[in-house]
């Protein structure tokens, strides 16, 4: 059977980090899930990029569970996820159930909004760590791509394709990872 992910997008999300994330998690074979915050309207991402989400927030509950729940970046995309109790609601829900999540740039805020992922190693854009701080016990690392138990975090828009690899290893294994590196010219 495959492997499912649902990447969440809103208004003011980065679109690089929400469509690498998208793309290389379904050249992998993962059925993938786009869900707006709010909802499923069309949407502007942080650059001006308009991108209309597979469905709701609302509709991912009912269609979970997921094997991994993404968060792209951009602050206001991530505050929108941090102020969602149904964004919350999936997290911790995927948490409990040792299931995976993943952030990158702005994206783990949401999570320490959430209260996801307390003490464990992340990495963030540099700028957000003192908005994670401000919510939670994290260890900053600063890596590129960080992993701890089922919490992949990652640095920002240069990382997205690595992220997105990393994804990719966890859930369908480090062949296909590779796989995909040579074929996308990456040096992963």
């Amino acid at each position: 059977m495959s492997k499912t992910a649902l990447v969440l997008v809103a208004s003011g999300s980065e679109e690089m980090e929400f469509v690498i994330a998208t793309d290389i998690l379904s050249r992998a074979g993962i059925l993938v899930t786009t869900a707006g915050v709010p909802d499923g309207s069309l949407l502007q991402c942080g650059r001006g990029v308009r991108v209309k989400p597979d469905i709701g927030i609302c509709e991912a509950k009912l269609k979970g569970p997921f094997d991994i729940i993404v968060l792209p970046g951009g602050l206001q995309g991530s505050l929108a996820f941090g102020g969602s109790t149904d964004v919350g609601e999936m997290l911790k829900e995927q948490e409990k159930c040792g299931g995976w999540i993943a952030a990158i740039c702005a994206g783990p805020v949401a999570l320490a909004m959430h209260g996801i992922g307390i003490g464990k190693n992340v990495t963030c854009y540099p700028a957000m760590w003192s908005k994670m701080e401000e919510r939670g016990s994290y260890n900053y690392t600063g890596k590129r791509v960080e992993i701890d138990g089922n919490l992949i975090t990652s640095l920002g828009p240069s990382t997205s394709f690595e992220f997105a690899l990393e994804i990719v290893e966890k859930l369908v294994g480090k062949e296909k990872a590779a796989e995909l590196s040579d074929i996308l010219l990456l040096n992963y």
